[in-house]
């Protein structure tokens, strides 16, 4: 059994009352006495109990999830394991709330930010796509106190190294591995789509898709990287018109976490036998993946994600360092027989 505090006190000499001022950094004891505890400490590896000490101390943790305000399928399962983590953390004294704002505006996400009372907000995990403005603003909140959570779209530049979220450069990669392989050495170009070119995600996995298929099966082009912004009209303004420049198109590649707009304009003006790679697992990818409008889904598991940052933000808080084994997230591939 892991010693207690009043294995503590015995081995320090001294009482339960001194120890708990010592562990809690309150005055009036002797720096002799504090050293003398800090020895027992290293001797008989005395840890704290943390639910116990924030039980005692009514201490609770306040974190937020600031997504974007706009989106599709996927920010919606997010924000419905936010609310399951919530009721699943409660007992730990953690609440974790949601946060919508416009990702296209990074001097709002800006001032957002630089609004957050410590006192009152001790973590937030941030999915916006990066800017001076939004990376100086995260900065400016480890400052104050608040710790930050990097939440799937990273902002490389910032003072936060804590990142939750698959690995995009081989998320890409494994995308152009599968495109390869399901084309089957068929020469001809590929359509890569994404809503932004300004999120990290995305820049990550086209470099990681290039790389591959570059390397791997020179007989596929990538044409140049298409920004939807999440608008019907201009996807299908632009797809209409890769498909009347372009007759030898082969793949469709999606690189952000909403698909169905792509997919279904993409259907709707060409017939080709398309191979289509898309990322994230929502009821439409799933109810495509059955149907075959689409060929295979590279996913991350919505709820690890969720709770990865919850630990992450409570590690911070208490000082220690999270365990990284845990927090790793892993690349799913999703085929129809795999659903």
């Amino acid at each position: 059994m892991r010693p207690t505090a009043k294995d503590l006190a015995a081995e320090a000499g001294v009482s339960l009352a001194t120890i708990d001022r010592v562990l809690n950094g309150r005055p009036g004891v002797k720096a002799r006495t504090v050293a003398k505890v800090n020895e027992a400490i290293a001797r008989i590896g005395f840890v704290p109990n943390l639910s116990a000490v924030n039980l005692a101390r009514k201490k609770n943790y306040q974190f937020r999830f600031l997504l974007p305000e706009h989106g599709d399928q996927f920010l919606d399962v997010l924000a419905k394991h936010i609310e399951e983590a919530r009721k699943a953390f409660a007992a730990e004294m953690i609440d974790a709330t949601t946060v919508r704002l416009p990702a296209e505006d990074p001097y709002r996400l800006a001032s957002y930010l630089g609004q957050l009372d410590a006192k009152l907000v001790h973590g937030i995990a941030i999915m916006t796509p990066e800017s001076p403005q939004v990376r100086d603003a995260i900065n400016r909140l480890l400052e104050r106190g608040i710790e930050v959570v990097q939440f799937l779209a990273g902002q490389p530049k910032a003072a936060s190294n804590d990142f939750v979220g698959i690995n995009n450069h081989a998320a890409g990669a494994t995308a152009a591995q599968l495109m390869g392989r399901f084309l089957g050495g068929k020469k001809g170009k590929i359509i890569v789509t994404s809503e932004t070119m300004q999120s990290r995600d995305s820049i990550d996995r086209r470099l990681g898709f290039d790389e591959v298929i570059n390397r791997e099966y020179p007989q596929l082009q990538t044409l140049p990287s298409i920004e939807t912004h999440g608008d019907l009209e201009r996807t299908r303004k632009i797809f209409k018109n890769i498909v009347a420049n372009y007759p030898d198109i082969l793949g469709l590649y999606v690189m952000s976490a909403e698909a169905r707009i792509p997919i279904e304009e993409i259907s709707t003006i060409t017939t080709r036998p398309l191979v289509k790679i898309v990322h994230e697992r929502t009821p439409f990818t799933e109810a495509a993946l059955q149907s075959g409008k689409i060929d295979a889904v590279i996913a991350q598991n919505p709820g690890h994600l969720v709770r990865s940052a919850i630990r992450i933000l409570k590690a911070r808080n208490d000082q220690r360092e999270p365990v990284a084994s845990q927090e790793k997230i892993r690349i799913e591939i999703l085929l129809k027989e795999n659903l």
